[in-house]
């Protein structure tokens, strides 16, 4: 058997074990191009690496990434974040004939006539892994100073561009709003489609974008889709509100609609350690709760990185860890790891990033209900269609409390006989009556599958 057989063969065990008992999945709500029927697994460059990616680094993490055996485990995406393009100043990324932005040789090599990024890319599918990459919206204003031509039509970049209106890019600035209602607008975003489909790429991280964006998100789904290539359309940025809620589901895959969780304040010795910090985690329970009605297959709530798997360099205490990777899952949010692949803990590999338990809450691809929400004291819940509850007990303040909650408040009818409570951090199994309760410590979880005896 072939590498992509055994993984394919793998890859099908797997998602037999994590789905056991949790039959089929609701219908699809948001962008229905057959991508992210789950919240994908994987790894981005941007907590970890910074400003500071090569292709070396890159192909380090995605080695990392197999060796591990995370992938096996369905972790697949190898994201490459900011800072994989030329930047010479705040006028804008610099661009080639066609005014898309420029490899930066120097950290990403070519390789004969292949672009370095493509280089990159063909070494992670080699692996049997996915590539995801990094852009912001609008046009470079150094596309509109040279009025670049539009690749396969008579149109200009000056034509398309709203010179006036600035759109974010947080490396280099100098971008542009497009407007869409001008010939040539919808063929650039084309060209890069086909550029990026052309190089390989599996994921598209489209970072910067605020509800006023929505015309970007519409175009870039269509360039999309006409590009011939399935590519992931991750939709980033903390100020997006639920008001643009229906058009993320339309257009697409995911969506990120929270502040970073890096801890950038938290930094010593001009590194990217600590990663986060629990104030960073905590902000996540309230827009868990608020985006929760927008996530199914096809489109799935971004938290952010899971900042899980590098020790004490995470930045949260072992509990807290447990905590972020309970709320995410529960949420059925994409696990993009932003942690050092290659300097795993070799606890937080076993126990936290490979326990297939909280996987199999992640995968269902059914985001929580918060139940609860009390104090320090608060719940999430989601029902399984064989009729388990999965249940997360949070106690976000500084000392242990009991936090409980009925049976019947999670969606179970109410049964005679009981229920049993499987701990799915430590496998233990009880019997319990009507209330569903733990001692919970501080910024802690107890994550539990519930099922009526």
């Amino acid at each position: 058997m072939n590498f992509m057989k055994l993984r394919h063969a793998l890859t099908a065990a797997l998602v037999m074990v994590l789905l056991a008992g949790v039959g089929g999945l609701e219908s699809a709500k948001a962008e229905n191009n057959g991508l992210e029927r789950r919240p994908i697994l994987g790894w981005s460059s941007w907590s970890f690496l910074r400003e500071h990616p090569t292709a070396a680094k890159i192909e380090a993490q995605a080695r990392a990434l197999r060796r591990s055996g995370l992938q096996k485990l369905g972790y697949e995406y190898v994201n490459l974040d900011d800072h994989w393009y030329q930047c010479p100043g705040r006028q804008g990324p610099n661009v080639g004939p066609f005014g898309l932005w420029v490899t930066d040789s120097s950290s990403f090599p070519a390789h004969g006539d292949a672009n370095g990024i493509k280089v990159v890319a063909d070494y992670v599918h080699r692996l049997g892994l996915k590539f995801g990459i990094y852009l912001t919206p609008g046009i470079s204003k150094q596309a509109v100073s040279k009025n670049t031509r539009i690749k396969g039509t008579p149109y200009t970049a000056d034509q398309i561009a709203e010179a006036s209106v600035a759109e974010a890019n947080y490396n280099c600035r100098g971008m542009v709003k497009i407007d869409y209602s001008k010939p040539g607008a919808q063929e650039y975003i084309n060209s890069w489609a086909d550029m990026l489909a052309g190089w390989g790429v599996d994921y598209i991280k489209l970072d910067g974008m605020k509800n006023s964006n929505a015309a970007d998100m519409k175009a870039w789904s269509n360039a999309i889709r006409q590009s011939g290539r399935p590519m992931v359309l991750d939709i980033t940025q903390g100020s997006l509100t639920q008001a643009i809620a229906p058009t993320l589901m339309k257009y697409a895959n995911q969506w990120e609609f929270a502040p970073d969780i890096e801890c950038y304040r938290c930094e010593k010795g001009g590194n990217s350690y600590p990663l986060t910090d629990w104030a960073n985690v905590e902000k996540r329970f309230d827009y868990a709760a608020g985006w929760q009605p927008y996530a199914g297959p096809g489109g799935f709530n971004d938290y952010d990185s899971i900042e899980v798997g590098n020790g004490n360099d995470d930045g949260l205490t072992r509990v807290e860890r447990q905590t972020q990777m309970s709320l995410w899952a529960l949420g059925a949010a994409p696990l993009i790891l932003g942690v050092d692949l290659t300097h795993l803990n070799s606890r937080d590999l076993q126990k936290y990033l490979k326990n297939i338990a909280l996987l199999a809450v992640d995968q269902d691809s059914i985001a929580a209900k918060r139940v609860l929400n009390s104090s320090d004291r608060q719940a999430f819940a989601k029902m399984e269609p064989n009729g388990d509850a999965i249940v997360g007990l949070f106690n976000t303040g500084g000392k242990a409390e009991k936090v409980s909650i009925q049976a019947t408040a999670v969606g179970l009818r109410e049964n005679e006989r009981g229920y049993s409570t499987e701990n799915l951090w430590t496998g233990k199994i009880e019997k319990t009556g009507g209330a569903i309760s733990a001692m919970v410590p501080s910024h802690g979880v107890v994550l539990y599958r519930v099922r009526a005896l």
